[in-house]
């Protein structure tokens, strides 16, 4: 009896033991879990300290770096806002009653021609040191910088490469869709510094005419304003209908109109990319014209004096009087300038006249050239002497 008692009591120690150590085990296994859990949870929290930290460096590096940017370029660009870009409706009905010089037949008569393109001319003096890139270099200085028209379409901005004169390749370009792309690169960039330059000046138009009080320094840039847009009676309505913007899309369709997308020995030779006749001014004579035809299409420098001409052309020439007035009520309206709207108001533009309007709807269409209307043009601080 004793034995069994002896026996079962082994037993029980040897069980308890067992027990015991296996009871041992697991607290063991337990704290080392969470010893594992906590080295773990504070790697974790070290890894995440150290991103947030980081990243918020980068941020605040970014932001400094990029706010003067970012300001830069909404001055620029953003400045279509609903008082600057209307032109009020009692200004508008003055024109539609009469009242305002735009609806006189001899606004454009007897005006000096040095006033309208008086700044043109001064334009032209700056380009001293003009450099014409070949079409390799061009489309390569494109890629290098990320300048590509499906970018553009996407993003709406772009960059701020300015070329002073058009590539001789451009003829020899057999490639139909090569051609119309490069040349849109480069007359896009022109045709929106140019609009700027028209939004800068009329924010600052409308300032100036919603003050009580003008400066002397104010009162000299609005006549000088009068002056260069032909308005002869100092008519503030007048002059708000004149300096206005030209849609993109209308200006790219008609100077791939009038130099065959870029090819014409007008705009290779003379930089003219919108076909301006002159009969007094320095020109290249139409090969076709008559011999006693006296005129001859404008010449310039550089391009950018050709887009600004052309502008200042739609906005103070009387033929075009009509697109004026569209324009005017398309601002007053709040909608948005439209090109094949406003195209319908340029049959004076060519001697085909409605043919004419009908073949630039045709070229905005079928390259979609509206999708560059509200692109924005990248600011930029530095200027190649080669790009200017």
């Amino acid at each position: 009896m004793n034995k069994k008692n002896n026996l079962y009591l082994n037993i029980l120690k040897n069980l308890k033991f067992k027990i015991n150590f296996f009871n041992f085990n697991i607290k063991n296994l337990i704290l080392n879990y969470k010893k594992i859990i906590l080295k773990k949870n504070k790697a974790k929290n070290e890894f995440q300290s150290l991103y947030l930290t980081a990243f918020s460096g980068l941020f605040i590096i970014l932001f400094f770096y990029s706010l003067p940017i970012i300001v830069e370029f909404k001055k620029n660009t953003f400045l279509s806002s609903k008082d600057i870009a209307n032109n009020s409706k009692s200004d508008f009905q003055k024109v539609l009653d009469g009242e305002s010089l735009e609806s006189k037949s001899k606004i454009d008569e007897g005006l000096d021609i040095k006033f309208l393109y008086e700044d043109v001319f001064k334009l032209e003096d700056l380009s001293n040191d003009v450099i014409r890139l070949n079409a390799s270099t061009i489309q390569k200085l494109f890629s290098e910088t990320g300048y590509n028209l499906k970018n553009v379409r996407k993003t709406k901005l772009v960059k701020p490469i300015l070329l002073s004169v058009l590539p001789y390749e451009m003829k020899t370009i057999n490639s139909t869709k090569k051609k119309k792309k490069l040349f849109i690169q480069i007359v896009l960039p022109i045709i929106l510094e140019e609009n700027n330059r028209i939004k800068l000046n009329r924010k600052k138009l409308f300032s100036i005419l919603n003050k009580n009080h003008n400066s002397n320094s104010e009162k000299k840039w609005l006549n000088e304003k009068f002056k260069q847009y032909g308005v002869i009676n100092r008519d503030v309505s007048t002059l708000k209908m004149r300096m206005d913007e030209i849609p993109v899309s209308l200006a790219i369709a008609q100077a791939a109109k009038e130099t065959g997308w870029g090819t014409s020995r007008f705009a290779l030779d003379g930089n003219a990319l919108f076909g301006q006749w002159t009969w007094s001014g320095e020109g290249i004579k139409p090969a076709a014209a008559n011999n006693d035809s006296k005129h001859k299409v404008m010449k310039f420098k550089i391009l950018k004096a050709s887009v600004r001409a052309y502008q200042r052309n739609l906005n103070t020439h009387k033929s075009y009087k009509q697109f004026r007035m569209a324009r005017a009520e398309l601002r007053d309206n709040d909608v948005e300038l439209d090109s094949l709207i406003l195209v319908n108001y340029l049959d004076k533009y060519a001697q085909t006249g409605k043919e004419y309007v009908k073949i630039i709807k045709q070229i905005i269409k079928q390259n979609a050239l509206k999708d560059f209307d509200d692109a924005r043009l990248l600011p930029s601080s530095i200027q190649l002497k080669s790009l200017i």
